[in-house]
């Protein structure tokens, strides 16, 4: 996760998070990405049930009931664990989390424990009643899943109406003051709809956009090659920070972040040097302390069925199930070969990793999309879009 209007626009120092000791339990949420100690988010994929059928999907989820998944008892067992074992967030995710009949339930009681809850969702089910239950019980925030404007969201998502209602659930949200954004994959099917995103965040003064890049995961690994080339990932990323540098000479205060490409840290921090150099050296601290790539150490996920995975993506190999060991003891067992790597998977990444400047900065990137696409999980990320010059391999 890079937030761009943080390191881009300058609305963090280099000395925000070291105030508070880079601790996860005492960071607020929009500093936690620098914390020292790393104590995971939990993405708790609580059904796989969805009233949509987005061609991304990487829980390749559907409308119907699945017999396997976690009780409301088992439920608040895994909440009792995440609290006390120091987790500082838990993502309720599905499918649609909203499906599920305990959800508020379960929010309350993560809440309750103590640990800030958040809600990924497609918002089609958020009416006004439903987002004055979700403020009243603690919810900290609502990523709103938003993958263009109306024509080419509704087909992304596979249902005619779904860009209205999620219009309606943003306003839902804002009028019971609770916390919304959006959440954007990127591909070639919506890349050009950008822009179109930004004016629709400043018009409807939304606080908070992340973009997303694709991950071969689930229904999305059969869009490789709708991911976009290195060129065009360049060009969305520059016009991503100059549009939340816009936003920002604006006098708004949108938190713009890119998602699941840890490339576009040094790239920010190579304009930065053109533009700004002492700016950039701030962002080069701040680079430092977020680490890159987290999977298998910062965030982890719990499935639907209770299988335990290093993030959400990487469903094809599970560490345990939290319903024969805790989800503390799972993380934390020294003898899981892949996890101990995945915790230190800067030794292992081989090709072009080996000689990159930025190795300590991006952590490596993503290893699940190396394995998709290439078969081997320590390659090269195929979507690290930085040149030869760039990383430093030539003289």
């Amino acid at each position: 996760m890079i937030g761009v209007s943080k390191l881009y626009c300058g609305a963090v120092e280099a000395s925000d998070p070291l105030r508070y000791g880079r601790l996860s339990k005492d960071l607020p949420s929009h500093l936690l990405q620098f914390s020292r100690d790393k104590k995971p988010v939990v993405v708790w994929n609580v059904t796989q049930r969805c009233n949509l059928k987005c061609v991304h999907c990487y829980s390749r989820s559907e409308d119907k009931s699945h017999a396997n998944e976690l009780s409301t008892e088992e439920g608040i067992q895994l909440l009792d664990d995440l609290a006390q074992f120091g987790s500082p967030v838990v993502l309720f995710s599905g499918g649609e989390p909203l499906i599920r009949p305990d959800i508020l339930a379960l929010i309350r009681y993560a809440t309750n424990s103590g640990m800030r809850a958040v809600l990924s969702t497609n918002g089609t089910l958020i009416n006004d009643r439903i987002a004055a239950k979700l403020k009243d019980i603690g919810l900290s925030y609502v990523g709103i899943s938003l993958d263009g404007l109306a024509l080419v969201h509704d087909a992304f998502r596979g249902v005619n109406g779904t860009f209205d209602k999620v219009i309606r659930a943003i306003r839902n949200c804002k009028e019971v003051g609770l916390k919304v954004g959006l959440r954007f994959t990127i591909n070639k099917r919506n890349f050009q709809e950008i822009d179109g995103i930004f004016d629709l965040v400043e018009e409807q003064q939304i606080p908070r956009i992340c973009f997303y890049h694709l991950v071969y995961s689930g229904r999305g690994a059969d869009l490789i090659k709708e991911d976009l080339d290195h060129e065009q990932t360049r060009e969305v990323v520059d016009l991503i920070m100059e549009r939340t540098l816009t936003l920002h000479d604006k006098g708004m205060a949108v938190e713009t972040l890119t998602v699941d490409n840890h490339a576009d840290g040094p790239y920010i921090y190579l304009r930065l040097l053109k533009e700004n150099p002492e700016r950039a050296e701030q962002v080069l601290e701040l680079l430092k302390m977020n680490g890159g790539n987290n999977s298998g150490r910062g965030i982890g996920c719990v499935s639907w069925d209770g299988s335990v995975h290093a993030d959400q993506f990487w469903r094809h190999h599970s560490f345990g199930n939290v319903r024969n060991r805790r989800f503390s003891e799972i993380w934390t067992d020294p003898n899981d070969e892949l996890l101990q790597k995945l915790k230190e998977k800067k030794k292992f990444v081989h090709g072009r990793c080996t000689s990159c400047k930025w190795l300590d900065i991006c952590g490596g990137n993503f290893r699940v999309r190396a394995e998709a696409a290439l078969g081997d999980l320590w390659a090269p990320d195929p979507a690290c879009y930085l040149t030869d010059d760039e990383i430093g391999m030539c003289t």
